[in-house]
């Protein structure tokens, strides 16, 4: 069962509703999420598209309180012309503030500036045991719970948090293309720190001295000199996707060989060494957000988005995935390498110093299982995690290694939620409350 409650005593029926209290509840944002964290069996689902206030974003410190129902997406519309930034973004702005909170998201600038939990100063969160206004220092272990928590811990109404002064609507980038693996991370270890934004576009389809080639893109908010001329921050705000997948391909398209034939396109096509190019904030951040519908590239069959993070010490790890990748003839079609900083004390929010692999992955290759099944191990082994929000096929006998503080985690879903009533799908298959 959906529904969409709009307000507190909303949200109190429903946690005493049939449906709760037989099968559960849990709240949903924008329901793009690649796997089953915000779904329930049987359970009752609340949407927040009814919490859509925002405050007007102070001047000089950039607070500003959002509703959990308010997108990124319109959250920027909002704040570009006035000069702010989200601290944060993934690479689409379709998502949520309370989906933003839930899976605690990261970015290009996790490196410098962590992810999104580190730039919340407090929330009002509806718990099956009462409304709450959390804070880092009234209650941090409810708080960082909440930072990655899948949902777990409550119903997010809204949050403040801190934007970010930008100096235009445009970004300076420079790019750089790399001819394996070791040459580009390498180089991201030396050098992204002269950057606040840094990713790299990885060929997963190469092998022996060209393994893992890769285009590096970094960059920071351009000054407004390097801007004069071209459009404002009025008229440079994201808009609506200009392009579309009318149709869904057939199975199959995105193969082994087309693919090769994309990624050779791809680097080929890319600069060998361009510095100081300005893009806009949507073509930098959010490039598949310009086509509606993009998931149908992958045909009926779909993909699975697989995300690692490993830590430094383990950056073999990241080698070793790619290798096996080629060598089994799963093709990703997308791959996309990124530096971790410092993470957030959530007990399991995925970030953790060292490094991000995503891998896009279509469905069809026999070997695909296998394969994913041997990168969880590996990445258990090295001590690192997979990223629950993208995760749709995690064994759980993987959870207590990969999130050593799960215990932190569920002693407060005990507290706030002693009958159990806050759960989905994803928390069943893994069993993170514990009580399977």
């Amino acid at each position: 069962m959906v529904l969409h409650p709009t307000s507190t005593s909303d949200l109190e029926a429903a946690f005493s509703s049939d449906a709760a209290q037989q099968g559960g509840v849990i709240a949903r944002g924008l329901g793009r999420s690649y796997g089953d964290p915000a779904q329930v069996s049987g359970g009752l689902v609340l949407v927040n598209d009814a919490f859509n206030e925002c405050s007007a974003i102070h001047p000089e410190t950039g607070e500003v309180t959002v509703g959990s129902g308010v997108s990124i997406d319109t959250l920027l519309a909002t704040s570009i012309p006035q000069g702010f930034f989200v601290p944060v973004t993934p690479g689409t702005r379709q998502v949520t503030i309370g989906g933003a909170i839930a899976a605690d998201i990261h970015g290009k600038n996790h490196h410098v500036d962590g992810s999104f939990m580190a730039h919340v100063t407090s929330m009002d969160l509806m718990t099956p045991s009462g409304l709450k206004h959390v804070t880092p220092t009234n209650d941090p272990e409810l708080f960082w719970a909440t930072a990655g928590g899948m949902g777990l811990t409550g119903v997010i109404l809204r949050a403040t948090l801190t934007m970010l002064k930008i100096p235009s609507a445009y970004v300076a980038v420079d790019t750089t293309r790399h001819r394996n693996l070791d040459e580009v991370m390498n180089e991201m270890v030396t050098g992204d720190d002269r950057y606040r934004y840094s990713v790299a576009w990885v060929d997963c389809m190469t092998s022996g001295d060209r393994m893992g080639r890769a285009v590096l893109t970094r960059g920071d908010h351009a000054a407004a000199d390097l801007v004069e001329g071209r459009p404002g921050p009025e008229k440079a705000i994201p808009t609506a996707p200009r392009l579309g997948v009318p149709f869904e391909a057939p199975s199959g398209l995105l193969n082994r060989l087309s693919i090769t034939a994309f990624n050779e396109a791809w680097f080929r096509a890319a600069p060998k060494n361009k510095i100081g190019g300005i893009e806009s904030i949507s073509t930098f951040f959010h490039p598949l957000d310009g086509v509606s519908n993009w998931n149908r590239l992958y045909g009926s069959r779909g993909f699975v988005q697989y995300q690692f993070a490993v830590p430094d010490t383990a950056g073999e790890t990241v080698r070793i995935a790619i290798e096996r990748l080629s060598a089994s003839k799963v093709p990703s079609f997308l791959a996309v390498l990124k530096r971790f900083g410092a993470g957030t004390p959530g007990p399991i929010s995925f970030p953790t110093p060292g490094w991000t692999l995503a891998l896009d992955l279509p469905i069809g290759p026999p070997a695909l299982p296998k394969v994913l099944n041997e990168l969880d191990d590996l990445v258990a082994e090295a001590g690192g995690r997979i990223y629950l929000a993208k995760d749709a096929r995690l064994n759980p006998v993987h959870i207590e290694t990969m999130y050593p503080r799960i215990g932190e985690f569920r002693a407060v879903l005990d507290r706030v939620d002693p009958n159990g009533l806050m759960t989905s799908d994803l928390a069943h298959r893994l069993n993170l409350r514990g009580k399977n």
